[in-house]
Order: structure tokens, then C-alpha cells, then sequence
């Protein structure tokens, strides 16, 4: 994925490396036969990755923000898509029926971005549509350039 690529030169949590947490620490509940996933315990997650996140500076790439504390976040990006594409990118990650649909019912009812501003004050909760290659050619320079003006801000690199 073309803003993976460009964003995990910094100091980055992904989807992938907070799901391998989650598998090798043992952040979870259990494995769900319905959903094909672990049952991830948010405070377990939290445990893992706060001696990470103290100094700040992170990129943390998950599917929900509501469960991390309002200190370690300046940003929140929720990338949009719609409901077509999206079911295309899960069919070709072999999302089983009832993940692939959970996903589709939260995108189309905005349960993530809901969440985002119910959790978060609203200015810090960006909406980006990432329908296209383009999209996220241009949201990867948006959130680069996001990146820039705070490590001016923060004296600091990522």
C-alpha cells in the first residue's frame, strides 16, 4: 500500500506490527472462528505500545481510536472509501463473508469517524477519501507534510 510504504520510514505502529502484537504478546481474548481474527484487548494493547509512545512522534495505524488516551494523539486521519472498492480490497485480502460485511456496515454508517470525533476534540479528526491510487498518493503528501510541521512544532524528527 503506497502510504504504508511512505509513512514507515517514521516511527510507526501499522496495522500489521500492532496485529503482530497483539498475536505475539498475547493481546488478546482468543481467536474468533466467525470473524477469522483475535479478539483484541484494548488495555493489553495500550500496555504494549505506551513505553513507545511516551516520547512521542508516533504513527499509530489501527482500525479504531476511540480506545487510545487523548494525550498520545494530535492527529486522527480516518480514511474513507467507498463501499465498492472497499468490498473489492477486502475480497482480495480474503476477508471472510461476516469480517468483509462488518467492515462494509461500518463504513457505510460512519462508525469509525463517529468515533473519532465522539472520542476526540472534532479539530483534530481528518476525513480523507482514498478511493484511487491518486487519493492516496495525495492523502500520503497531505499526512507528510502533517508530519513536517509537527516535528517543527515539537523540535523534533520522527
Amino acid at each position: 500500500m503506497i502510504a504504508h510504504e511512505a509513512i514507515t520510514e517514521h516511527h510507526y505502529h501499522g496495522n500489521s506490527g500492532l496485529n503482530q502484537i497483539v498475536k505475539t504478546k498475547q493481546c488478546h481474548q482468543g481467536w474468533s472462528e466467525r470473524y477469522q481474527s483475535w479478539i483484541v484487548d484494548d488495555d493489553k494493547v495500550l500496555d504494549a505500545i505506551e513505553g513507545d509512545t511516551e516520547a512521542g512522534g508516533c504513527i499509530i495505524d489501527w482500525h479504531a481510536c476511540d480506545l487510545f488516551p487523548q494525550n498520545w494523539i494530535d492527529l486522527i486521519v480516518v480514511l474513507r472509501v467507498n463501499s465498492a472498492t472497499l468490498y473489492d480490497r477486502l475480497k482480495s485480502r480474503n476477508y471472510g463473508e461476516s469480517k468483509l460485511q462488518e467492515n462494509l456496515d461500518s463504513e457505510i454508517m460512519d462508525v469509525l469517524l463517529q468515533e473519532a470525533r465522539e472520542a476526540f476534540h472534532e479539530d483534530i479528526v481528518i476525513e480523507l477519501i482514498s478511493n484511487t491510487s491518486e487519493d492516496m498518493e495525495n492523502n500520503v503528501a497531505r499526512i507528510e507534510e502533517w508530519i513536517g510541521r509537527w516535528s517543527i512544532d515539537n523540535c523534533t524528527t520522527f
